[in-house]
């Protein structure tokens, strides 16, 4: 856990070592890492906003020499691929998911009754808007898939969060990442994106404690 919590906080530096050791296969496991944190519903604690704006940073620098657009594809396709199939899951096992000694580890009751309680306030458009929160962005596609949701209200929702949620952080992080003030409080900046994300999550939870 320590060491995921240095990836996230010091991502651009894990990320530029990835990049020298690896090359071009930095594409792949980047993919691979959104794909896994949209897919696979017991690991919402991957990074996802840090890493799109701080691979979109690197791309902006001609010394790594990498794409912005592969990048921007990759992770529209890794996002909508892996709801794809955390929506399935969700509809094919969801319960029993659930209920297991071990993936229920994963799959908090809290959490799986927040994200319900955020598509009953917000309707069809939460699909898209929980792109851009953690843990409920993960959670969503695997909710709907277990409340009978159809796949085709679902992806219609799904693509307009995923095309968003990659525009503004790939966008934020090529166009501001390599400032030099960002660049050099970027753990800062990271936990600032971080806390963005969650905002919506906390006030959600203070109205809760205070209507109560």
């Amino acid at each position: 856990m320590s060491f995921l919590i240095d990836f996230i906080l010091h991502i651009d530096a894990h990320l530029e070592n990835i990049v020298n050791t690896f090359g071009n296969w930095t594409y792949l496991i980047v993919f691979s890492i959104i794909f896994i944190e949209t897919g696979a519903v017991i690991m919402p604690f991957l990074p996802g906003d840090s890493l799109l704006f701080a691979a979109s940073a690197l791309a902006a620098s001609p010394k790594y020499h990498l794409n912005i657009w592969y990048f921007i594809i990759i992770f529209f396709i890794a996002s909508v691929v892996g709801d794809s199939l955390n929506f399935y899951l969700g509809k094919t096992a969801g319960k029993a998911m659930t209920n297991h000694s071990f993936f229920g580890r994963f799959i908090k009751e809290e959490n799986i009754k927040k994200t319900e309680a955020f598509f009953e306030k917000h309707g069809g458009i939460a699909i898209a808007l929980a792109r851009f929160m953690p843990i409920i962005r993960t959670l969503s596609p695997f909710v709907c898939g277990g409340s009978g949701v159809k796949y085709s209200s679902f992806i219609k929702y799904n693509l307009i969060g995923a095309t968003a949620w990659v525009a503004i952080c790939c966008g934020g992080g090529f166009f501001f990442g390599n400032i030099p003030f960002v660049k050099e409080h970027f753990s800062m900046v990271i936990l600032g994106i971080i806390g963005v994300s969650l905002l919506p999550a906390i006030i959600g939870a203070i109205k809760s404690k205070l209507s109560k």
